[in-house]
């Protein structure tokens, strides 16, 4: 995790990392929804490690190529250049397309 509870977050801030290679669109701050729960300690057993704070040399290492870093005066953070999911999709299309016409 990148954010600590409680934090204000956007869409397109990168808030955590994924243990696949694929970028995965979430919602912090949605709740969890208990409608469908099977036992009730399943939800007491997690441990969430603290949030990583990263120095501003840290997180332009640590970013991909369609990632930015955005350095405030109390707070660097990571984000995406495009912000929006529907603007990613169509900017991998488009690169899609111009590398079968290629």
């Amino acid at each position: 995790m990148f954010v600590e509870p409680g934090d204000p977050v956007y869409e397109g801030q990168v808030v955590a990392e994924n243990a696949r290679d694929n970028d995965m669109a979430v919602n912090p701050t949605t709740t969890k929804k208990l409608s469908n729960m099977r036992t009730t300690s399943s939800d007491e057993n997690i441990i969430l490690k603290p949030a990583r704070k990263m120095t501003l040399e840290q997180a332009l290492e640590y970013i991909e190529e369609d990632e930015l870093v955005e350095a405030t005066p109390t707070s660097i953070r990571l984000r995406k250049e495009l912000l929006t999911e529907n603007q990613r999709k169509k900017a991998g299309r488009k690169k899609v397309v111009e590398v079968v016409e290629a």
